[in-house]
């Protein structure tokens, strides 16, 4: 009897990366080994299993559809190559199913391979709409710069633009999209925003759509777009730290300590208690005399010691008029007669 054993699966990516299974089939409990390359290098990467999903469609419920209790995250390495092993659990819809692997940071990549869930029910897919259906056409484009209040902590803002085509059978009117922002590994913040237009089936049409984040924010951030519950395109986006906020803290660190100082120093001033006789001590300045005029000859002094004085001294008595010699003659000096 010949045994004909199933090939493993082997999916391709439009934009390059592959997912290889050891097999296509397994149980509750089990596991798979899921290999691959052709992905960014040093880049993490979730593998998951879903349901309700072809690699033709994708994954049509989203993550919504998929074990994520279950999935295992995995870096390729420097040649963008991986292998891990997955244990099999059964997702919450019904298969079919595929082993779904995609990029959690940076651009975004992902591919499927088909896996059967043994023991898990299978059921039609959801019949696809026949309506409009938009595709990105080129890539994306995040377009603004940050200004002075953005330095001292307003919130970013740019413009995210990218041209879409209608590749469905009837035209789309006034679409809504969704705008995710995420930081890291966190899962993106959505907000609506409405594109006013139409767009007619085989048209395309440039969207311009604003992205905010919230004040202060710095780092690697990026942009998601979301049309129809499928991710249409993913932008990166680094955000320069907001220098003004530090420098306005260091003034501040500076300026209010020696405030508090100088009001101290002034209430000490008021409370210290004041010197007899109620002047307060005050520190005069030295001054220091002109190196010109320390070199300039000082005249001699006329004032008396206090203690003496010319009427005070005895032998000044009756010299008023004009000063005549009184000391006694010499003998060698002959004395004058007068006429006798």
């Amino acid at each position: 009897m010949l045994l004909l054993v199933p090939p493993p699966a082997v999916a391709v990516a439009a934009d390059g990366p592959e997912v290889k299974l050891s097999t296509s089939q397994a149980g509750t409990g089990g596991s798979v080994t899921v290999t691959g390359g052709g992905w960014r290098k040093r880049t993490l990467l979730m593998i998951l299993i879903c349901g309700q999903s072809v690699p033709s469609r994708g994954v049509i419920g989203g993550t919504n559809s998929c074990a994520n209790a279950d999935g295992r995250a995995v870096t390729t390495d420097a040649e963008g190559r991986f292998r891990k092993e997955l244990p099999v659990a059964e997702p919450p819809v019904p298969c079919p199913c595929v082993v779904h692997v995609a990029t959690v940071t940076g651009p975004e990549a992902q591919a499927d391979a088909i896996f059967q869930v043994a023991g898990h029910t299978v059921e039609p897919l959801p019949a696809e709409p026949a309506g409009g259906r938009l595709s990105v056409l080129d890539d994306t484009r995040l377009d603004g710069s940050s200004g002075l209040l953005t330095w001292f902590g307003a919130p970013p803002a740019r413009t995210l633009v990218l041209t879409v085509g209608n590749v469905g059978t009837s035209a789309v009117t006034d679409p809504v999209f969704q705008v995710g922002t995420s930081h890291g590994v966190f899962a993106p913040a959505w907000e609506e925003r409405q594109w006013r237009g139409t767009i007619a089936p085989g048209r395309k049409a440039q969207i311009r759509l604003p992205a905010e984040l919230a004040a202060g924010a710095h780092g690697d951030y990026t942009v998601s777009l979301k049309y129809g519950g499928k991710v249409l395109a993913e932008q990166p986006w680094a955000v320069g730290r907001p220098w003004g906020v530090t420098l306005f803290w260091v003034l501040v660190c500076l300026v209010v300590p020696a405030a508090v100082f100088r009001a101290g120093m002034a209430v000490v001033d008021r409370v210290r208690p004041r010197r007899p006789g109620g002047v307060r001590h005050r520190r005069l300045p030295m001054r220091l005399p002109c190196p010109s005029a320390r070199r300039r000859p000082q005249p001699p002094s006329n004032s008396t010691l206090p203690w003496f004085t010319p009427d005070a001294d005895p032998g000044t008595a009756g010299r008023l008029s004009a000063p005549h010699d009184d000391s006694p003659p010499s003998r060698t000096t002959p004395l004058r007669k007068g006429p006798t």
